[in-house]
């Protein structure tokens, strides 16, 4: 079983033959659990292999998808239309090239964003920025590396965001309220001493980023983490 990261209590639990009788072949991930239970370093895995090269752009995007819409009913068939948009996976690998090479700056994960979210260059359907950013997470984040990482927003997220952060609105960001949000989150995570998706994590789960003291890097005292969470709720 994979570790949980900060603050992460419970896998994903998914049905995985509805998932794979929905899916087309092509795009299931090799090395995804075959128990139903999906964690986020499961997904990381394979991203890992998409940047090595052994995953394909379809493979990460169906193991993002599995744990974004987790048990949803509709989400295996919403899948469906997002991977058929794109039988070959072009257009979300022209989406990644900017985040998947090496550690992402932000005019690389402006680019990312920007291209996820025009018509005319890479956006899918029923893929919006509460999904493509979780794509946009597990393709480029560096753990380890600390300051400005692409972090999930989504409708969770943004109803918990301080003023300060810097998001105005509930849904369908700019590439701009994105990055003020990353950025606010990576000087709390700085200041804390976590990795910027503790800050992410803490959000979903109710606060406004109150996240356990542990070094970038380390693995989390996640029972620290949940106590602290809703503290400041």
């Amino acid at each position: 079983m994979q570790r949980p990261l900060p603050g992460e209590q419970a896998p994903i639990t998914v049905k995985l033959d509805r998932w794979r009788a929905g899916l087309p072949p092509d795009a299931w991930p090799d090395t995804f659990p075959l128990s139903g239970e999906v964690w986020r370093r499961d997904v990381f895995a394979v991203a890992d292999a998409y940047r090595a090269g052994s995953a394909t752009a379809r493979q990460l995007l169906t193991a993002v998808l599995i744990w974004g819409y987790g048990p949803i009913g509709y989400g295996p068939w919403r899948a469906a239309r997002t991977l058929g948009a794109d039988p070959e996976g072009k257009r979300l690998a022209y989406a990644l090239e900017e985040v998947s090479a090496s550690a992402p700056d932000e005019e690389a994960l402006r680019t990312a964003y920007r291209r996820l979210r025009d018509p005319d260059h890479a956006r899918l359907p029923w893929l919006g920025p509460g999904l493509f950013t979780k794509v946009l997470y597990f393709a480029g984040y560096r753990r380890g590396v600390g300051g400005v990482q692409p972090l999930i927003l989504d409708r969770v997220v943004a109803s918990h965001l301080p003023v300060e952060a810097g998001v105005d609105r509930r849904n369908d960001w700019s590439s701009e309220e994105w990055l003020a949000y990353l950025r606010w989150a990576a000087e709390r995570a700085r200041s804390e001493g976590v990795e910027p998706d503790a800050v992410e994590v803490a959000l979903r789960r109710g606060a406004e980023a109150v996240v356990e003291r542990v070094e970038v890097g380390d693995e989390p005292d996640v029972p620290g983490l949940v106590r602290l969470v809703h503290e400041s709720a």
